[in-house]
C-alpha cells in the first residue's frame, strides 16, 4: 500500500533499519542529498536499493539539482552548473538565454538519467523583489515574472527531453519572502492584485507541468493564519484559479517554518490538499512520525501521481554530450569567467 510520502535516507548506503522501515512504510518515492552521494557506482547502487525496498522499479527518485548553490551531484564526478540568474547574464538576449537554460537542463538530465534519478526539483519560478531574503537570490532566473516563466519553461523542457520530470517550485511564490523558511515562517503582506500580477504569474503560466512543490509562506491576503503548505485556502486557489491540476508535493516538512510535531505537520499538509508530503533529512524518529501522520495514496492524488509519472520520457532525445557540453561552456563563458571561484557547500532547496 503506497503511502502519500517521499522520504530521504541518512547516508550513501542504506542501513538495514532503513531498508526494513521503507519496506514497511512503502513511500511513494525518495529524495537524495549530498550526504547520499559519493561517486557514480555508489549512487546508482543506492538508487536501485531504494527502489528495491518498495519493490517498485518505477518509484520516483528526486533530487535538487539546480546548479549554483543548490547542486547535490558535484565535481569531480559530475559537472558544476551555474545558478538560474546566470543565463540572462551570459546572453545577449532572452532567446539566447532560453537556449542556454534548456541546454543546461538537458545536460543535467543526462547526468541524472544515467544514475536512475528521474525527478529534478527544478525550475525555480520564484520572482525576487528588492529587500527579499536571499534564500532565493541567484537561484531565480530573473527579477520579473515574464522572463522567469520563459526560462523556467526552457529548463523544464530540457529536463523532460532527457527523461527527467521537472518540479516547479515554490508554488505559489517564495520570491517576496523576507526570511528563510528553513529557519522561520515568512509572512508576505502584499495585496492580492500584486501577488497575482507578480508572484503567481510564472506558476500560472506553467500550470501544465507534472509536479509542483509548495512554499512554506503565509500570504495574508489569502490566509493570514497558515502557510501555503497547510492552507486549504491557498491550495484551492492553486487548483481553481491558477488551474494547476498536477501532483502537489509539500516542501520539506522538517523545515522550521512549520510548527508542531512531524505527525501533525504531515496530517495538516495532506488534509489541506497536498497530494504527497515530503520529508528530507533521513532521521528515523522523524520519518516514523511522518509515516504515522500519512495516509494511503489514493483517489485524485493517486491519479495525479500516475499522470505525472506517465510523462517520463523513456528514451531521451538524442544528445552528443561532448558537443553539447562544449557548446554550453561557450554560451556561459561570459558569466563563468566573471564568477570563477572556489567550490561552495550544500545549500537547502
Amino acid at each position: 500500500m503506497t503511502r502519500a510520502i517521499i522520504l530521504g535516507c541518512s547516508a550513501p548506503r542504506l542501513t538495514e533499519a532503513e531498508a526494513d522501515f521503507f519496506a514497511e512504510a512503502q513511500p511513494f518515492g525518495f529524495i537524495l542529498f549530498r550526504r547520499n552521494i559519493e561517486d557514480p557506482e555508489q549512487l546508482a547502487g543506492l538508487v536501485s536499493a531504494l527502489r528495491a525496498t518498495v519493490d517498485n522499479p518505477e518509484a520516483p527518485i528526486l533530487i535538487d539539482q539546480e546548479g549554483g548553490r543548490v547542486q547535490r551531484m558535484i565535481p569531480p564526478h559530475w559537472t558544476r552548473y551555474p545558478p538560474g540568474d546566470a543565463y540572462l547574464k551570459a546572453a545577449r538576449d532572452l532567446g539566447e538565454a532560453r537556449e542556454a537554460a534548456r541546454l543546461g537542463a538537458r545536460l543535467m538530465a543526462h547526468d541524472l538519467h544515467a544514475m536512475g534519478i528521474d525527478v529534478d526539483c527544478l525550475p525555480v519560478l520564484d520572482v525576487p523583489v528588492p529587500g527579499a531574503h536571499d534564500i532565493i537570490g541567484d537561484r531565480a532566473y530573473a527579477h520579473d515574472p515574464e522572463r522567469v516563466a520563459v526560462l523556467g519553461r526552457a529548463a523544464a523542457e530540457g529536463l523532460m527531453a532527457g527523461g527527467v520530470l521537472p518540479v516547479i517550485k515554490h508554488i505559489p511564490g517564495h520570491g517576496r519572502a523576507l526570511s528563510d523558511s528553513h529557519l522561520e515562517l515568512p509572512v508576505v503582506n502584499a495585496d492580492r492584485d500584486h501577488l497575482e500580477a507578480w508572484d503567481f504569474l510564472p506558476f500560472k503560466a506553467m500550470s501544465d507541468m507534472p509536479i509542483a512543490m509548495t512554499a512554506h509562506v503565509v500570504y495574508t491576503a489569502l490566509d493570514p493564519d497558515r502557510p501555503a503548505t497547510t492552507s486549504p485556502v491557498v491550495l484551492d486557489m492553486i487548483r481553481e484559479e491558477m488551474g494547476y491540476q498536477g501532483l502537489i508535493v509539500s516542501d520539506d516538512l522538517s523545515m522550521q517554518a512549520l510548527k508542531g510535531d512531524l505527525e501533525h505537520r504531515t496530517k495538516r499538509a495532506l488534509k489541506a490538499g497536498c497530494d504527497v508530503a515530503l520529508h528530507c533529512n533521513g532521521d528515523m524518529d522523524e520519518m516514523q512520525a511522518v509515516l504515522a501522520g500519512s495516509k494511503r495514496l489514493k483517489g485524485k492524488s493517486l491519479r495525479r501521481a500516475e499522470a505525472a509519472l506517465a510523462r517520463r520520457v523513456r528514451t531521451p532525445e538524442p544528445l552528443d554530450v561532448v558537443e553539447a557540453r562544449a557548446r554550453f561552456d561557450r554560451m556561459m563563458a561570459p558569466y563563468l569567467e566573471a564568477k570563477a571561484g572556489p567550490d561552495v557547500g550544500e545549500a537547502q532547496g
